[in-house]
């Protein structure tokens, strides 16, 4: 099997295994519904609308059944999530290996609970990294003032001219990513900050404010209002 092909295959890797302790919810957020919807199927449905796209496999947890009681998607599922967001996609990539990706192809990992991704955003990012050495990602530049905090008061404000906010997609040769996560270990938040390790740097793909991560409680209302006015 070729490593290192001419024609490089995308691949979605939806990291589907956490508990969205910060949400508030009886279950796992990315099974809540939004705007009539489990919020993970709004996730699925923008990538399955991208041709680019080889295959998408959703990594849950071991115990998880949520896919079993609905099996309506194209998607790979597979019960191998970690305790920690970077486990879960080392055992994902290891996953899609077995499905048939190779090192030098492609794969944007996204955040199963960044539910308004649009496939445009996708093919955005595809556009922008297919050809670079290294590969980049969504982000959207700060737009409010950063502050330090100690013992809960400003410690310092920092500028923020330079200062992005990391999302996902994030995309990057299977083989690159997978070794930068061994060597990161369990530490890293996101694929960037493995690959930023081993001393490259990730292209930054401007993306916009919608392309929010539901984390607490009040963003499934904001999620459920962006996703009522598109459907308009």
């Amino acid at each position: 099997m070729n490593d290192n092909p001419a024609n490089p295959r995308c691949f979605a890797l939806i990291p589907c295994a956490g508990n969205g302790s910060r949400a508030g919810t009886a279950g796992p957020k990315q099974y809540e519904r939004v705007a009539g919807q489990p919020m993970v199927w709004h996730t699925l449905a923008a990538f399955a609308a991208v041709q680019r796209i080889a295959r998408t496999l959703v990594v849950v947890a071991p115990t998880d059944g949520f896919f079993e009681r609905n099996p309506t998607t194209s998607a790979l599922v597979v019960p191998c999530g970690g305790a920690t967001r970077a486990a879960s996609v080392a055992n994902g990539l290891r996953e899609l290996r077995r499905a048939g990706a190779v090192d030098g192809d492609w794969v944007l990992v996204h955040d199963a609970a960044r539910c308004l991704i649009t496939p445009d955003l996708v093919n955005r990012l595809i556009d922008a990294c297919e050809k670079d050495e290294v590969g980049g990602l969504l982000a959207h530049p700060l737009a409010d003032t950063l502050k330090v905090e100690a013992e809960g008061r400003v410690q310092a404000t920092l500028p923020r001219e330079d200062k992005w906010l990391a999302q996902t997609p994030q995309m990057f040769r299977l083989g690159m990513l997978r070794q930068a996560l061994e060597n990161a270990g369990d530490a890293v938040t996101d694929e960037a900050g493995a690959i930023e390790a081993m001393g490259l740097k990730p292209m930054l793909v401007p993306s916009g404010a919608t392309n929010f991560k539901v984390t607490y409680p009040e963003d499934f209302a904001m999620a459920e209002a962006v996703l009522k006015g598109r459907a308009r």
